[in-house]
């Protein structure tokens, strides 16, 4: 596993408390999971997203991500609806251990409030809280 130091932490993102990230694009944003997040699971071996057109409100759970250790709810960070879900992962789930903030997005979403982004946690505090422990 990497140390604290080396996981990747992309300014201009927002990040949950379960390690869920979220880049806005105007009323649009992508999710995925943090470095942190796959790098404590280890190699995903699937990923379970919902469909086009389903609607979460924040903190839902909203898919599911398997790893060789375990299977782990994913939680949506703001509501929306799904406007498309990350094909590529179907066939490479491991996209997301390769790159987890460019290639392995998970869902391009519509936010119902692009106001509640900035409910999120910037990297330095997401930082933080992994320091926490």
């Amino acid at each position: 596993m990497k140390e604290l130091n080396d996981i990747i932490l992309p300014d201009g993102l927002g990040f949950t408390d379960e390690h869920v990230w979220l880049h806005l694009e105007g009323e649009e944003a992508l999710i995925g999971i943090s470095d942190f997040a796959q790098d404590q699971l280890g190699e995903i071996a699937f990923i379970d997203l919902p469909s086009e057109g389903a609607h979460f409100g924040a903190g839902d759970e909203f898919g599911t991500v398997e790893s060789l250790k375990s299977v782990n709810p994913l939680y949506m960070p703001v509501a929306g609806t799904v406007l498309t879900a990350n094909e590529e992962l179907e066939a490479t789930p491991t996209l997301v251990n390769i790159s987890p903030y460019e290639k392995g997005w998970m869902l391009r979403i519509k936010l119902d409030c692009a106001a509640d982004a900035a409910t999120l946690s910037d990297s330095a505090a997401y930082k933080a809280l992994l320091q926490k422990g």
